[in-house]
């Protein structure tokens, strides 16, 4: 049991990557140690902005990726996963270059919402502009309504949340981010969101389910108890 190796590319940034290893660790049922996962992270923090590089204004993320990636298959990792969602937006072509399943957060979000929220027809998002702009949510999410804040929100709320001098990635994990994705949150309640989606890896470490009335989904949630339910076998 528990023998597989759990790969993470991270970095994107490095406290989303270390709470991703903290969703594993919580998400595996062991009553000792040696019944954990072995997990291999490369919190490869040199990787170059991904929405900077989406919107044309920044250096392509690919080849630190690549990079990474390469690092966890040299330790013969099993499985691995991203705990940056616009990182998705390469993850394709990071995928033709290893032999191990890199895990689509976006498609496992799509199963959980249809096997525990299928009654749910429109979804709102909180997630960096760059992500939004890929329209990630839009391609893997495309048997639901989905809707965003209007880019004054977007722009003064979420974006200064996670980038602005006190923001998540500045290390403020409480206090005028959690004010501002909550404000974010309540105008896609408003707009008739059933369900908010943390869209961004940033966000889920601030804004949590009992901040909000309806339910909010982490992908990185749901791929870290996809990739130990995946891990529990043997290697064949």
């Amino acid at each position: 049991m528990n023998d597989k190796i759990i790969g993470i590319l991270g970095g994107m940034g490095p406290e989303a990557t270390a709470e991703c290893y903290m969703k594993i660790i919580r998400a595996t049922h062991a009553k000792k140690d040696q019944e954990h996962f072995r997990v291999i992270i490369d919190s490869n923090a040199k990787i170059p902005d991904r929405t900077e590089a989406i919107s044309g204004r920044g250096e392509n993320p690919v080849p630190e990726m690549v990079h990474a990636a390469k690092n966890l298959e040299k330790l013969e990792v099993d499985v691995a996963c991203i705990p940056c969602m616009t990182a998705h937006y390469f993850i394709e072509e990071v995928q033709k270059e290893v032999s191990f399943p890199l895990l689509n957060a976006f498609l496992e979000l799509k199963k959980y919402i249809s096997d525990y929220y299928p009654s749910v027809s429109k979804v709102g998002v909180l997630a960096t502009t760059g992500t939004l702009e890929t329209g990630l949510f839009e391609k893997y999410l495309d048997h639901l309504d989905v809707i965003y804040p209007t880019p004054m929100t977007q722009n003064d709320k979420v974006m200064r949340a996670i980038y602005g001098e006190n923001g998540i990635k500045s290390g403020n994990t409480d206090g005028e981010p959690l004010h501002l994705l909550k404000e974010a949150s309540q105008e896609l309640l408003d707009n008739g969101a059933e369900l908010i989606i943390s869209g961004c890896t940033e966000i889920g470490l601030v804004l949590r389910p009992y901040h909000l009335p309806t339910p909010l989904l982490d992908p990185m949630e749901v791929v870290a108890n996809v990739v130990v339910k995946e891990s529990v076998y043997q290697k064949s």
